[in-house]
């Protein structure tokens, strides 16, 4: 459910810049102006987020929607990583993608695949490890978008994700014997 009614003014700005933002030609260009926007919310040092956003889940990252576009262009999503929570590896399903740290930290692993996963399992090469902190943003553009995200702190961080439409599901992958990965379909949801 988008948290409209609950949003504060800078929330409000950052959505209209968002809307100028995603105007952009082409994945790369809209995710260098989405990043941008996102920096600088963040580097205001504003109040972005109500605490409706902010409470961790005791079981798993929270996912709450901040803004569906009504033109479906881009969604922003707000997600909670409680201390030791992440994703499994996983993509984005062919959609752009741009994360921004609003606080604590967070580790982005970044994976090469090798092989084709709609025939068989595939290889998984971890490329690249980024910590990120409060104020930093990275972004994945498809092939581009193998990854998987985790708190490496004892507190919760917050992290702000802009997508290229509605990302309510990707594709995770799990191992499926030594050094190969199989990929599954995972439905996303948005936690109350």
């Amino acid at each position: 459910m988008d948290q409209t009614a609950a949003r504060s003014p800078a929330a409000e700005e950052l959505i209209r810049r968002l809307d100028e933002a995603v105007a952009a030609r082409g994945p790369e260009a809209i995710c260098q102006a989405v990043k941008k926007v996102l920096e600088d919310a963040v580097g205001a040092g504003e109040n972005l987020l109500g605490p409706e956003f902010l409470a961790p889940h005791p079981e798993r990252y929270a996912r709450r929607l901040l803004h569906g576009d009504p033109a479906g262009r881009y969604t922003a999503v707000v997600m909670v990583w409680d201390k030791g929570q992440g994703t499994p590896l996983h993509d984005h399903a062919g959609m752009w993608c741009v994360e921004c740290v609003y606080r604590g930290r967070i580790r982005v692993t970044s994976f090469d695949i090798e092989g084709d996963p709609e025939e068989d399992a595939v290889r998984l090469r971890e490329e690249s490890v980024v910590l990120a902190g409060v104020g930093e943003a990275g972004a994945l553009i498809p092939p581009f978008e193998y990854h998987k995200i985790e708190n490496p702190d004892g507190i919760p961080a917050v992290t702000i994700h802009v997508y290229g439409g509605e990302m309510n599901w990707c594709h995770a992958f799990y191992p499926a014997g030594p050094g190969t990965y199989r990929r599954a379909f995972r439905a996303l949801s948005y936690t109350s």
